[in-house]
């Protein structure tokens, strides 16, 4: 037996892994073996993308969502892999093809708006990988935004990465267009298309003055006004989201206004520790400033009772909103028990939008499971009527998602008559 035989008899013994880090270590010392496998890795990554590619136009053709999902899982896997191959092209071109084939299908609308959800994530993804050039991925988004306003439903925050701040200004200039034209005329909903754009292009680059000029377009809608007060809390602006939930609320919200001030006063005080150095000794406690303005001493007065420390409430809602985000629901449901219901109501929402951004069966599942339970905190907190206007807004934001609106339906929470079929 010759010593090749030899060497390729004991490389033969070795398990997969063993091999692998012994090839991976010789190629790291030799740049042209390491040429050698990367070219053969690239091949077959290209192979499967081409069985892929004939599988979504054997699928569109059938009219076959089982194939499809075959397609979305492929891209999913090399995706979560990290190929080094691009994918964007195939991605979209599933995006197309899927948006083609199935256009106005009442049949198969709920599948099918799930595979298209999925699609434009997975090629959202493959853009951030590898992006494409600016200005053609910003004409793709602004065509089936105004060609089919809903189908898909596109966000430019999935795709701000790869669109960089030239696709973002291609965007803008577009947009702006739109909203110059004449009321007289023109297409209600190219005119909405165009508002909804100019709102996430102004979230994406952070111009919250402008986010909250728009919604502000929108009231009075106490829903709308809670909205605002998110997105001045998201930017760090906790006075201004504090004075404006106790203007915005009014007096004539009772309860629900005083959770509301209550919990972003209490936020406010705990970020504000967060940051504080701290003191080289004890020292007599400053005045906190209230909504109105007013000092008031932090120690109680006389024959008073003491206050729960300013930052446990927002200390206990982080506590479950990081279980929510561990997928250990039924743990940070008992946790939340020990918290004010008007406290987890952000964290509820917060966790059921990013359920739903998954555009996943399972996560619609689970969002709607948190549907119902957000609901308990609206009934606990005395603000039904705030639940009520949350799920009006986001059934009717995420309407062409016929399976969650299915779930939510499962789980037995009204649905709005409004997406009502």
């Amino acid at each position: 037996m010759t010593r090749q035989s030899d060497l390729r008899a004991f490389l033969r013994s070795l398990d997969t892994e063993t091999l692998a880090d012994l090839l991976c270590e010789q190629a790291e010392r030799d740049p042209e073996l390491r040429r050698r496998l990367q070219a053969r890795a690239d091949g077959a990554r290209h192979g499967e993308l081409a069985a892929v590619s004939n599988l979504l136009e054997d699928a569109v053709r059938a009219s076959e969502s089982v194939q499809v999902t075959s397609v979305l899982d492929t891209l999913q896997r090399l995706l979560d892999a990290g190929t080094q191959a691009d994918v964007a092209p195939l991605a979209r071109r599933t995006v197309d093809k899927i948006t083609s084939a199935f256009a106005g299908s009442d049949e198969q609308a709920g599948v099918v708006g799930d595979q298209l959800d999925r699609a434009v994530s997975l090629y959202a993804r493959a853009c951030a990988a590898h992006p494409p050039k600016p200005r053609e991925l910003a004409d793709w988004i602004l065509r089936v935004a105004f060609d089919r306003p809903g189908w898909p439903g596109i966000s430019l925050v999935e795709f701000a990465q790869p669109l960089g701040d030239k696709g973002l200004a291609r965007v803008k200039s577009v947009v702006d267009d739109v909203l110059a034209e004449p009321d007289s005329g023109q297409d209600p909903v190219r005119r909405r298309t165009a508002q909804r754009l100019n709102q996430e292009h102004a979230e994406v680059t952070g111009d919250v003055d402008t986010v909250v000029r728009m919604l502000s377009e929108q009231l009075p809608r106490r829903d709308v006004s809670l909205k605002i007060v998110r997105v001045l809390r998201a930017a760090g602006r906790h006075a201004e989201a504090i004075a404006y939930a106790a203007k915005a609320l009014g007096t004539g919200n009772g309860a629900t206004r005083g959770q509301v001030v209550a919990t972003l006063e209490a936020e406010h005080a705990a970020a504000a520790a967060a940051v504080e150095e701290p003191a080289p000794e004890p020292r007599a406690p400053e005045p906190a400033e209230t909504v109105s303005g007013a000092a008031v001493p932090k120690q109680p007065e006389p024959g008073q009772p003491e206050p729960e420390p300013v930052g446990e409430p927002a200390e206990q809602a982080g506590t479950v909103r990081a279980l929510l985000a561990e997928d250990r629901a039924d743990e940070a449901w008992k946790a939340a028990a020990d918290v004010p219901p008007a406290d987890v109501v952000p964290v509820y929402r917060d966790h059921i939008e990013a359920l739903v951004a998954q555009r996943e069966a399972q996560s619609y599942v689970k969002a709607a499971a948190a549907l119902r339970r957000l609901r308990i905190l609206h009934r606990r907190a005395g603000s039904p009527d705030e639940f009520t206007a949350y799920l009006g807004e986001l059934v009717e934001t995420h309407r062409r998602k016929t399976r969650l609106v299915e779930e939510i339906r499962k789980a037995r929470i009204a649905v709005p008559k409004a997406v009502r079929r």
